[in-house]
């Protein structure tokens, strides 16, 4: 009979990825076929899960095929012969600095450490306006009642929007009140890494894969984790997120993830993984309207103490429209002029130092001068461009109207669609995403948008 186990196994071969059939398949070792009861030993309980959840099912509908015979399966686990010291239990009271073989190990210190986080992201810091407000609430709600609602809370959106921000501000505000919580803050790229080498390095007395799943699962009280896309088509990584989050979630621990996406548009993310990121709640951070860039530059300064005039405020918002890096970025560059060459930190300073990004950005340009441009390219109607039909004639249009107006004024999302005929908002951010998509995939497509662009810019 274990011969017709190894037939089966060899059967499903092919459809396993090389790099999977060593590390996962062949690692499983069947001992002994008696009475229907099929007993496998695996390295560990790791290797066990993956096992159950992506080849037992298809070498045992093989194996019954073969043999017109049901099965039931169990396993033994090699490792647990080691001496108790090395079961996860004890593990559980140590936490690895540094992810190679040779790291040394430190105990536990009896009240928890302040997690890694930055001074600057707190929520008195967080500039709060139209496009953010609905995240920045449902942050405040989840540091005020960790694990109790929005478990878990995924926040998204583009480069350099305040998602950071937020993320980590939920960890100081929970840290303040519950300080003897373990509250962990990493990265998405550290959590892979951790998992990598803690599958390479497996040598000496305590496992390395069980140090690992003690520091992401038993030890945190709260887990912030950032750019969680970075999990796109790593499936081994997926897997073990997969049983991260649950031992966390059904512990009633506080989940919190950042993304630069949906969770239904991060490609080469597992289904049950995009279920389980909305069964709480998913907030959006936009891109800062004009007002809240100006008020987000104001308070930079204020933190940085430059004496920065209300007008020069006013000519970095609208002049950096894209996020508040770049606007931190520009008053940096502003004030390091006024400091270098002993100036007033004046508009004409200002309008001087930003000059070559300002040139980028057409002055004058309104959404009416590029909703004109389309409509007379395309040959529709500007009634129709505003208008609520949907189909592709005019449609199109309407998204590359859209997301030219993004692109060349310093319009909101709102503010977009309002001009579109009220238009929600999200409406918008999809049209943008699509061109967005369409002009790098698309010669054809690249082609019109560069033509429109152009014309508007000479105009």
């Amino acid at each position: 009979m274990i011969e017709l186990w190894g037939e089966a196994v060899r059967s499903i071969e092919p459809m396993v990825k090389p790099a999977h059939r060593n590390l996962w398949l062949r690692p499983v070792e069947c001992i002994s076929i008696i009475d229907g009861r099929i007993l496998l030993r695996a390295p560990n309980r790791y290797h066990k899960e993956w096992f159950e959840d992506h080849f037992l099912p298809s070498i045992l509908r093989d194996l019954e095929a073969r043999t017109q015979q049901q099965f039931t399966v169990s396993f033994e686990i090699a490792e647990e012969a080691k001496p108790a010291a090395s079961t996860a239990a004890s593990i559980a009271t140590r936490m690895i600095e540094g992810s190679g073989a040779s790291a040394a190990r430190i105990e536990l210190p009896s009240h928890a450490k302040p997690p890694s986080l930055l001074n600057r992201y707190s929520f008195d810091k967080f500039v709060v306006g139209p496009t953010n407000r609905f995240a920045y609430s449902a942050s405040q709600s989840v540091a005020e009642a960790p694990g109790e609602k929005y478990n878990p809370l995924f926040i998204y959106g583009g480069v350099g929007v305040g998602k950071t921000h937020l993320l980590q501000a939920i960890g100081h505000e929970i840290y303040r009140q519950h300080p003897e919580w373990n509250v962990v803050f990493v990265t998405c790229e550290r959590f892979v890494t951790d998992f990598i080498s803690s599958l390479m390095n497996r040598n000496g007395s305590v496992n390395q894969m069980e140090e690992f799943r003690a520091r992401y699962r038993d030890f945190p009280d709260v887990l912030l984790i950032d750019d969680i896309q970075f999990l796109s088509n790593k499936d081994s990584s997926q897997d073990e997120f997969f049983h991260t989050f649950n031992a966390l979630h059904y512990g009633h621990k506080q989940i919190v993830m950042t993304c630069d996406k949906l969770p239904s548009e991060v490609a080469g993310l597992e289904d049950r993984l995009r279920s389980r990121f909305t069964w709480g709640l998913i907030a959006e951070v936009g891109t800062p309207d004009l007002e809240t860039r100006v008020a987000i530059v104001k308070r930079k300064a204020e933190i940085d103490r430059i004496d920065l005039p209300d007008e020069v405020a006013l000519f970095i918002g609208t002049a950096i429209k894209t996020n508040v890096r770049d606007l931190e970025g520009a008053l940096a560059r502003v004030s390091a002029r006024s400091s270098f060459e002993s100036r007033a930190l004046t508009l004409e300073l200002a309008q001087d130092a930003l000059k070559n990004i300002v040139a980028s950005s057409p002055v004058g340009l309104t959404i009416e001068s590029v909703q004109r441009e389309v409509a007379t390219y395309f040959s529709v109607k500007l009634a129709d461009l505003k208008g609520p039909k949907r189909h592709r004639a005019v449609a199109h249009p309407r998204a590359i109207a859209m997301y030219l107006s993004r692109k060349l004024t310093a319009m909101s999302y709102p503010e977009i669609g309002s001009r579109f005929g009220g238009k929600d908002h999200s409406t918008v951010i999809s049209a943008v995403r699509k061109i967005e998509k369409l002009v790098k995939d698309d010669a054809a497509q690249r082609s019109i948008v560069t033509t429109l662009e152009s014309h508007l810019r000479d105009s």
